[in-house]
């Protein structure tokens, strides 16, 4: 029931009382209208992540898309948006409140119980406007069981790459080139190029060009290869068991978050992982950290059902709830995880360092944006045959850099550290 709608409602009701009419219900059912959330999470995991909802007691309704952040700038710009989103977008998470549209959630958790990086990403103003209620480990290689990879970088026909996505396509690749830079460079250099800090053009500098090419120089070992990864969805097909398992022939390794055990569905049990390090073009084969991606949860509404909803998400009980019944990994620190040799070797990467956010999670909207066009892009040219001429995409993307810099110096609420070393 929207805002508007609830004052007509309300209108109508006072006309019902006066001429002594049947109201209760209505008003009964006001105050028991449902907490609306937005994620991302669709079919099983929407079931499973809905379960746990239903423990807590509090009338919900949820609704998953791909397209979140396009279905919530939509809401938003309508004034009717969700009391609460689910999503891993912090540089997104970070302009809304910018601009007052979240609610600080200051005392609704306990900070303690989340370690670094995850709650380093805090704001400047002091306030916490968002808490991770999920967590998954990139910088991973999965293989097929009894097919483990070697220990140098493997040629372009052994990946299952896709770069499809309902809202976000492009992203895989901006994942490669994340992993690039942070293996080759370390975390510091790679939290300095994710949140534009210490004066550097970045996107023009050596680390971040050497790394582009690298991958560029993979994707031109097959250029037909190189249009099936740019048209093929990073899921495989709807109904399959995902690239690793129903790709093109050849493909033995995927180079892709913890979550994508979710997409292997009966192959699943079959799924071994390893370090990407020692697979990626041009590297050393050192591991000098994993990428972590979270989804955090964050409020646009000040109701008393969503702050309590969002507090009973991420406690330590909600939390555990959350991770015993689905399968998925917790950022807080008190929540134990029992599962096979595969989850432990997840466990055990989220919990030591070095550990840095994803780099474009961070990024602003803007800028996140022109790195996944840059992206495909780049697997365009490539697979035309053409030179993907590294240094002009770069170059634009330091151009929309420069211009978010500029618009939002002074951010209140923009993460401040994207690695933990711990």
């Amino acid at each position: 029931m929207t805002r508007r709608f609830r004052m007509l409602v309300f209108g109508v009701v006072m006309l019902l009382i006066a001429a002594g009419g049947l109201v209760v219900v209505w008003a009964q059912h006001d105050d028991e209208e449902p907490v609306t959330i937005l994620g991302t999470w669709t079919a099983k995991q929407a079931e499973q992540f809905e379960a746990v909802l239903r423990d807590f007691g509090i009338p919900f309704r949820y609704q998953g898309t791909a397209a979140q952040r396009e279905v919530l700038l939509s809401k938003v710009q309508s004034g009717e948006p969700p009391d609460i989103v689910i999503m891993p977008g912090l540089g997104e998470l970070a302009e809304y409140a910018d601009r007052d549209l979240l609610e600080p959630l200051d005392g609704l958790y306990d900070p303690r119980q989340y370690g670094a990086p995850w709650m380093s990403a805090g704001s400047p103003s002091g306030h916490a406007y968002w808490v991770p209620v999920k967590a998954d480990l990139k910088s991973l290689v999965w293989y097929r069981e009894g097919e483990a990879p070697g220990t140098s970088p493997a040629p372009l026909r052994s990946w299952c790459i896709g770069m499809g996505d309902d809202g976000a396509s492009g992203w895989p690749g901006t994942d490669w080139i994340e992993d690039l830079v942070l293996q080759r460079e370390g975390p510091e250099l790679y939290e300095k190029w994710a949140l534009g800090k210490g004066g550097e053009k970045w996107w023009r500098s050596a680390p971040v060009r050497d790394a582009w090419k690298a991958w560029a120089d993979l994707l031109g070992q097959d250029e037909r290869a190189a249009e099936r990864a740019l048209l093929t969805d990073h899921r495989g097909e709807p109904d399959g068991n995902g690239l690793l398992f129903d790709g093109p022939e050849g493909c033995a390794l995927e180079h892709q978050g913890s979550f994508a055990r979710s997409f292997y569905r009966d192959d699943a049990e079959h799924a071994r992982l390893t370090d990407s390090a020692p697979l990626l073009p041009g590297g050393d084969g050192r591991v000098r950290g994993h990428e972590v991606t979270g989804d955090f949860a964050a409020l646009f509404s000040d109701r008393p059902e969503a702050r309590e909803l969002i507090e009973r998400l991420a406690s330590k009980k909600g939390q555990q709830k959350w991770t015993d019944g689905a399968d998925v990994f917790s950022a807080n620190r008190q929540v134990t995880r029992e599962g096979d040799a595969v989850e432990a070797g997840i466990a055990r990467r989220l919990g030591a360092g070095p550990r840095c956010l994803d780099a474009s999670d961070v990024m602003a909207p803007a800028v996140r944006d022109a790195f996944y066009e840059a992206v495909l892009l780049t697997m365009a040219r490539t697979a035309a045959g053409r030179s993907p001429g590294i240094a002009g995409i770069l170059g634009d993307v330091q151009k929309v850099q420069d211009a978010q810099s500029a618009r939002g110096a002074g951010s209140r609420a923009a993460p401040r550290t994207v690695c933990s070393t711990r």
